[in-house]
């Protein structure tokens, strides 16, 4: 992992406004300016992200829970403590975890994410989620992950960002994987919004990346449900992700509009 990487630091990136959001450091100023401005117009912006993090700990740990020792995690972002393979790993030293992202920063930190158990390994792919055929083809992922067998696929407050098709970047993902693989996505919606004069909306947030010349579309519940198509939705289904699951803790009801993420599990039959 060495030569030359241009970060493109005077253009602000939705990972590191993303690592802005969780308090961390790997941003720059474009980000920060951009991440000031989102948290103008959507003060809960920081909530959603932390809550996001929580889901993928809570997704990775069920999905280790049926079984599975494989993980691809695409959209995978700067590393922020505990990454999925130390979630997967805590349960399933054995775990294998492949992560893939194309932010040139990530690539820069990406060792903070190869550092496995001793019984397990770690791997990473610098590509493009609009290009899945080549995330299945590269050598490091082959070289770690055995398709043959289940894999967990993570997909985590990324495909809103993904222009193009997403429903046959997700198929395309998931057709050559085994029978008892699972996809899980959380997927940014503003389902929650009040309308045009809502003035802490998620619409308004999403303007904020758009105007910055990052595209973003949210999706509807039952957009989020299509791209699970073909998949066995684990229960609740898609849910805002703070309830997926949440058996026993008592969410206000106006905290589903903080989030405005949903989430789900699907497993290939």
């Amino acid at each position: 992992m060495s030569g030359q990487i241009d970060l493109h630091t005077d253009v602000p990136h939705s990972a590191r406004m993303y690592d802005y959001f969780l308090g961390g450091k790997d941003n720059y100023e474009a980000d920060r300016d951009a991440a000031e401005k989102a948290l103008q117009e959507f003060p809960a912006v920081r909530v959603t992200a932390r809550t996001n993090r929580e889901f993928m700990r809570h997704a990775t740990r069920f999905v280790a829970g049926q079984g599975i020792r494989q993980f691809l995690d695409i959209g995978t972002g700067i590393p922020t403590e505990p990454n999925l393979h130390q979630v997967a790993q805590e349960l399933a030293p054995e775990s294998r975890v492949v992560y893939v992202d194309n932010d040139p920063l990530v690539f820069a930190h990406a060792r903070a994410l190869l550092v496995s158990s001793p019984e397990g390994r770690t791997a990473y792919v610098q590509a493009d989620a609009a290009r899945p055929r080549d995330i299945l083809a590269a050598p490091e992922l082959l070289e770690t992950l055995d398709l043959s067998q289940p894999v967990a696929v993570s997909l985590m407050a990324l495909l809103h960002f993904v222009p193009g098709d997403v429903h046959d970047i997700v198929e395309t993902l998931m057709e050559p994987l085994a029978p008892g693989s699972y996809l899980a996505i959380s997927h940014v919606t503003t389902d929650f919004d009040d309308g045009d004069s809502d003035p802490d909306g998620m619409a308004r947030l999403l303007q904020v990346y758009i105007d910055r010349g990052i595209p973003v579309r949210p999706r509807t519940r039952a957009e989020v449900e299509r791209l699970f198509g073909g998949l066995e939705l684990v229960a609740p289904g898609v849910a805002v992700i703070h309830r997926w699951r949440s058996e026993g803790i008592d969410h206000p009801p106006g905290h589903d509009k903080v989030v405005s993420l949903y989430g789900a599990v699907g497993r290939k039959p």
